[in-house]
């Protein structure tokens, strides 16, 4: 049976899938330059006889094709790019790049598609329809790497009939999956604000206007956008993370520059909100006697899973894992740049369970110390490999 062929195959091909993380693991590169890391990929590709075409210059488009490779199109997603954040692992397979480091698990995912083309190429005289793999830059950073490949033409000539990614879930035991029907992330905008004014002596503030006290006022106020004009029923988020302004106790600066996000479940809400933040942050900084510069760079929208793939993903995941451990994942206010997929053809989004409290691995992704369970990478090329065949 083809589903325990899979197994076995993903069973034989674990230690060297470790190996190939802990590689990637401690070889990390930021969005957009993931040049070592798309070398080791095609050099991958290369040893198993598997055909690729360069995208976005760091991106890959690879192709399996099995038997009457006409009948269907899958397309399976990966992305492999890093962090800047500074390792807190004592692993051997520490990030060897300082300040840089595979905090969301991209190590991960590329090393479980590179797994699942190795089972795929093993199996392709044994499977129908073709099967491609796209490994993919910058998912960290906007515009979004799945941005740039659908405009180099990876969902084109062919056009696949579904796409399938997963990501690590740090919050869900190792063993097990999970799926969502429908939206399951929510879109995610940049909003970058810099308050300026002639700045002075912190004695004689009413010789200008106090920037920091007007960028105080702005953050408190931009929440208000929040409670009191969207549906209480609608999840969204804004959230101020960064404010840079002064450097010493007497003197009121030029200058204060605001940094946060913006999310949102409702598309319709979320350009409203737009308009409310621009309206309320120039009204209110003008108000107070400074001037402002406002930027919301747009970035990526709601990932949407198709009911109809996705069901069909999730029931192949309860006959490949055992339904007790496929479950329902949560709704979440993260975002992630595969909902540009979604919005060209059906997709579905999926949760691999990593975590191993017995083990201590139980940290969060984009934190210093976020590991996973490495059992979950059979689990995860055998399930990305069994979806790849089996899903229509």
């Amino acid at each position: 049976m083809l589903k325990e062929k899979i197994k076995i195959l993903a069973k034989e091909f674990a230690p060297a899938l470790i190996d190939m993380r802990r590689h990637l693991h401690a070889n990390p590169e930021l969005s957009y330059q993931e040049f070592a890391t798309s070398q080791y990929v095609q050099e991958q590709l290369h040893a198993l006889g598997i055909p690729f075409e360069i995208k976005a210059t760091t991106g890959i488009l690879a192709t399996i094709k099995g038997k009457n490779p006409d009948s269907k199109v899958i397309a399976l997603r990966a992305d492999m790019d890093a962090l800047p954040i500074l390792e807190e692992n004592n692993v051997s397979y520490k990030s060897v790049n300082e300040g840089v480091m595979h905090a969301c698990g991209h190590d991960v995912h590329t090393t479980v598609l590179l797994g699942a083309a190795r089972i795929l190429e093993n199996l392709k005289e044994e499977w129908e329809g073709t099967i491609q793999l796209i490994f993919q830059p910058g998912e960290e950073r906007n515009p979004g790497g799945a941005s740039y490949m659908i405009k180099e033409g990876v969902l084109e000539n062919p056009r696949p009939g579904g796409i399938v990614a997963l990501h690590v879930h740090p919050g869900l035991d190792v063993g097990k999956l999970s799926f969502r029907k429908g939206r399951v992330m929510a879109s995610a905008d940049e909003i970058y604000i810099t308050i300026r004014s002639k700045g002075g002596h912190a004695a004689a503030p009413h010789l200008t206007a106090d920037t920091v006290l007007i960028a105080a006022n702005l953050i408190v106020s931009l929440q208000q956008i929040i409670s009191r004009n969207n549906s209480p029923i609608s999840p969204s988020v804004l959230s101020i993370c960064s404010v840079q302004g002064g450097n010493t106790t007497n003197v009121i600066p030029s200058e204060v520059k605001l940094m946060g996000t913006f999310r949102a479940m409702d598309e319709e809400w979320r350009y409203k909100a737009h308009e409310l933040i621009r309206k309320q942050a120039i009204g209110l900084v003008e108000s107070m006697g400074a001037e402002i510069d406002l930027h919301i760079d747009i970035g990526y929208p709601t990932v949407d899973n198709d009911p109809v793939f996705t069901t069909a993903a999730w029931e192949l995941a309860n006959e490949f894992m055992g339904q007790s451990n496929v479950e329902e994942t949560e709704l979440r206010m993260g975002a992630e740049d595969f909902g540009y997929y979604t919005q060209v053809i059906p997709g579905c989004f999926f949760r691999l369970g990593v975590r191993n409290e017995s083990k201590g691995i139980i940290h969060q992704v984009h934190t210093p110390k976020f590991d996973i369970d490495e059992s979950a990478i059979e689990i995860g090329a055998g399930m990305m490999a069994y979806l790849g065949i089996a899903l229509k």
